[in-house]
């Protein structure tokens, strides 16, 4: 298993420089997750008694949407191979009404943590899985002689045709042909359970899957070898991984580098309550997350998991509400406020070309397996960025989100006919960026509807 000591070993420093790579701009919200990631490998070399004492800084980020929020904490998390769950607090509903309960955030994130240790698990077992599962596929295709046969193939002859096979099926000569697979049948409905804690979605299987006449109830499925192949590798590896340490490993992962993201806080934020149906309160669902924040414990299917140290990231625009509205006890578990910069044309310049994963080097990645090469001239990256901050000023600001839209109206007719136009060398200046949109930038109704 992978000791928790050595995970997150970046400086921040270095946290930063990686953030850079895939997010423009939002200097100081980067240097605070950087920071706060960078203390847990810190507490981790904390003497023990010292080191339960010390609470993650959980983070607030007050920015409109579209400028990175999200994107920030999720990269985070990937960089810290930590288990990441991104949940709404408008989703959630004070205990004892209908909806979600604040607890569900911990039981999926314990569940990515489980699904993350698996698969981690499954890659060191997979060459011994592989073995396993070549031989089951062999038996199909080729069955081994039964006790009672009287005319038996000799074991030279049957070995040798069996090698025969090993060759081909490794070569993928059989991959199309069918076989007949006994696999688990998993064909249980799914219901919604309400309890006290809210409504959850849960699977019948969970339930009855280990009671007599359920559990090991198989069918049988005719597929392709290739299908068969994944599905006994899957299978085998399960087999092999022990899933008690495999849940154990998740939990404590979970305890000590699980990340939440609670998006939309500033819609909670406020004592309103709601004018029509039950009475449920915005500061009741801040009451509910607060034991989270402070520290409980909650029961997951896998076990018992302290949420003490699991780092909270909220997030809001706080357009009306502001963070001195959310309920003092909740406030204090934020310490650290980051106010993000909205973004200009200057970013959006940035955006569409700087990043790994910036933008234009998407579509033109994508036109590309068309046959399609695209080739943005600087002025049409100019005009493109110009045409989103136009509209983010008099529509609604959705931030880098309005260059999404944009370039898909800008490429739909491209999008459309590149497989009549491959092979094609296709140049895009800021003329073809304004004769492409010039209908739906001259009507004003229209750019409002469409960009």
């Amino acid at each position: 298993m992978n000791d928790l000591r050595s995970t997150s070993t970046f400086t921040p420093r270095e946290i930063v420089s990686e953030l850079d790579r895939y997010i423009v701009g939002q200097d100081k919200a980067k240097r605070a997750v950087a920071i706060a990631l960078r203390n847990r490998w810190r507490r981790q070399h904390v003497p023990p008694p010292l080191r339960d004492e010390i609470a993650p800084k959980n983070i607030i980020m007050i920015g409109p949407t579209g400028v990175g929020k999200t994107e920030i904490a999720r990269r985070l998390a990937n960089l810290a191979q930590a288990p990441f769950v991104k949940v709404e607090a408008s989703k959630f509903t004070e205990v004892g009404y209908v909806g979600r309960d604040v607890d569900s955030m911990i039981r999926d994130l314990t569940e990515l943590a489980v699904q993350m240790v698996k698969k981690e698990e499954q890659e060191k077992v997979r060459a011994k899985a592989e073995e396993i599962a070549e031989e089951r596929l062999l038996d199909l295709l080729l069955p081994r002689p039964a006790a009672t046969s009287f005319e038996e193939p000799s074991p030279a002859e049957g070995e040798s045709t069996r090698e025969k096979l090993r060759t081909m099926l490794r070569a993928g000569q059989l991959d199309d042909r069918y076989v007949e697979l006994e696999v688990k049948d998993s064909s249980f409905p799914m219901l919604e359970v309400f309890s006290t804690a809210g409504i959850e979605d849960i699977h019948i299987k969970d339930m009855l899957g280990n009671m007599p006449g359920f559990k090991g109830r198989t069918k049988r499925r005719k597929m392709k070898i290739k299908e068969a192949s994944e599905q006994i590798l899957a299978e085998e590896s399960e087999k092999l991984v022990d899933l008690d340490r495999v849940n154990q490993e998740a939990r404590i992962r979970t305890e000590q580098s699980g990340i939440v993201f609670i998006d939309e806080i500033d819609k909670i934020a406020g004592r309103q309550r709601s004018t029509s149906g039950p009475d449920v309160s915005r500061e009741g669902v801040q009451r509910d997350l607060l034991p989270l924040v402070e520290g409980s414990t909650v029961n997951t299917k896998y076990g018992s998991v302290r949420t003490d140290h699991i780092l909270f990231i909220a997030a809001g625009a706080f357009h009306i509400a502001k963070p001195s509205d959310l309920v003092p006890e909740l406030q204090g578990r934020f310490p650290i406020r980051v106010e993000l910069d909205a973004l200009g044309k200057a970013d959006f310049i940035r955006i569409l070309t700087e990043p790994e994963n910036a933008l234009i080097k998407q579509y033109e990645a994508l036109l590309l397996t068309e046959g399609v090469k695209l080739d943005f001239t600087p002025d049409a990256v100019d005009e493109i960025a110009d045409i989103a901050a136009q509209v983010n000023r008099s529509a609604e600001n959705i931030g880098a989100r309005r260059l999404h839209t944009i370039l898909e109206a800008l490429l739909e007719k491209l999008s459309f006919s590149a497989p009549e136009l491959s092979p094609a060398d296709i140049r895009i200046d800021r003329t073809k960026v304004k004769e492409e949109l010039r209908e739906i930038l001259e009507n004003e109704d229209l750019s409002k509807y469409i960009l």
